[in-house]
């Protein structure tokens, strides 16, 4: 492994931390963020060491934690594998997060495909609005994207953070 992908997987680790601590981890602390992990592995905080994924290795919230933090790191083939090992497939946040990943490795429709099956089990989910209206736009349709901000404003206002980042988005697009 090179330093590189050493220091970023340091940091994807860091990033996940607060997020284990705070989801309920049943294995008792937190990631290390000193703690490197490699591909299609992912931190064991009650084996203090690196795990392969798989179903079950890890509580859900754990897994969801470390594959959201790979996913906004732009490690999203990763993001796909460890959020594939999540048991419940129907949590709207892993649908979200795996739609993401699959939007940004340029699978434009399949990302969509998950955003919509993430809002179908919470229509109030506003980032999953927020990250499908960004999708609408990198496929050219910018008439669907006003409408998941119609949405979101409906939803929590123009002052939420899903609105003001998908309108910024939609002015950059036009």
């Amino acid at each position: 492994m090179t330093r590189l992908a050493a220091a970023t997987i340091a940091v994807i680790l860091a990033a996940a931390a607060p997020a284990l601590a705070a989801g309920g981890n049943s294995g008792g602390g937190n990631a290390s963020p000193a703690k490197t992990c490699k591909k299609g592995e992912v931190w064991n905080t009650q084996k203090k060491k690196c795990v392969k994924v798989q179903s079950g290795v890890l509580p859900d919230e754990d897994l969801y934690a470390q594959g959201r933090a790979l996913a906004r790191e732009g490690h999203y083939d990763w993001a796909i594998e460890v959020l594939a090992s999540v048991q419940n497939q129907n949590d709207p946040r892993v649908l979200n997060y795996t739609g993401y990943s699959h939007r940004k490795a340029g699978r434009l429709e399949v990302g969509i495909a998950y955003y919509r099956k993430a809002l179908a089990i919470d229509p109030g989910f506003n980032l999953a609005r927020e990250y499908l209206g960004e999708g609408y736009i990198a496929a050219g349709r910018v008439d669907l994207a006003m409408a998941e901000l119609k949405a979101i404003k409906r939803s929590c206002g123009t002052s939420c953070e899903e609105y003001r980042e998908l309108s910024a988005a939609i002015a950059a697009a036009n």
